[in-house]
């Protein structure tokens, strides 16, 4: 069993942790086709380095159980997060409920003037590790953001070449 079975299991995970992370891209195309793109879960693995991500319950939307895994060389995590909330096209809302990723994350579209969209991507992991995770976690960080940043990017290009969702 997950931590995204059972309801107090979730709940506990839904709470934010000492580990947050934000980054932030403006995209050149209106918020439903952005949103559209974020929530495509599958094309994820375009935009977000050694990632495969899928939806294992569900249709994506809320209740869903989506995957992703990233793997580098012999180094794999397995990251499952459930669906809590869709308010289309604004925001999304899911809860890591994994072994060792855990905590709520949100993507926000926020429409713009010309058609615009400003993406906010916010997690609030739960560090492991107890207080020598907390300790560690200034030095992760920077590198936590930089990934995300450039995966956003990377993603705000692709939909402003059409190549997504």
């Amino acid at each position: 069993m997950t931590g995204c079975e059972g309801g107090d299991n979730l709940r506990e995970a839904a709470q934010p942790g000492a580990g947050e992370v934000t980054a932030t891209v403006i995209v050149d195309a209106p918020a439903e086709r952005v949103f559209a793109a974020l929530t495509a879960w599958e094309r994820q693995s375009d935009w977000i380095p050694f990632t495969t991500v899928r939806v294992v319950e569900g249709d994506g939307g809320e209740g869903s159980l989506v995957e992703a895994v990233t793997a580098l060389g012999p180094a794999v995590l397995r990251d499952e997060m459930r669906v809590v909330q869709v308010d289309a096209p604004y925001e999304v809302r899911v809860v890591h409920c994994g072994k060792l990723l855990r905590g709520p994350g949100v993507l926000r579209c926020t429409p713009l003037a010309r058609d615009r969209t400003q993406v906010v991507w916010h997690e609030w992991f739960h560090v492991p590790g107890g207080p020598a995770g907390r300790v560690a976690w200034p030095v992760l960080w920077p590198g936590s953001k930089f990934s995300l940043t450039q995966a956003l990017r990377k993603f705000g290009r692709l939909v402003e070449q059409g190549r997504l969702p």
